[in-house]
């Protein structure tokens, strides 16, 4: 859930960007979102793909069953997760430029 739904009750297309990256997440980690309540490896599945992201770990973060040869595709995926589920509703791109990224169109780095 966007954050500031969850927080403010404020819903827009950018809260529908929001759940897409961490469905986008879901799918590439093969873990859910609920997963992580009391696991002890970090607060929710976007906490844990910035911590993999940023640590440079991103083998850890995909779901084993994927293999090797689809590993960039996976760091395009999260990639364009991570740039869907910013805190801030205003830096999440449109779905249309998501859709645009997925297709093979320039991706922006992340904030």
């Amino acid at each position: 859930m966007a954050p500031e739904y969850a927080q403010h009750g404020n819903f827009s297309a950018k809260s529908d960007v929001y759940s897409f990256g961490v469905l986008l997440l879901e799918t590439v980690t093969g873990q859910r979102n609920g997963s992580f309540a009391n696991s002890g490896r970090a607060s929710n599945l976007v906490s844990y793909a910035w911590n993999h992201w940023k640590n440079n770990t991103m083998d850890e973060l995909k779901d084993p069953i994927i293999e090797d040869l689809y590993f960039e595709e996976v760091t395009k995926c999260v990639h364009i997760a991570l740039l869907c589920v910013q805190e801030e509703p205003s830096v999440r791109p449109y779905m249309e430029a998501v859709n645009h990224m997925l297709a093979g169109g320039a991706i922006p780095d992340l904030p």
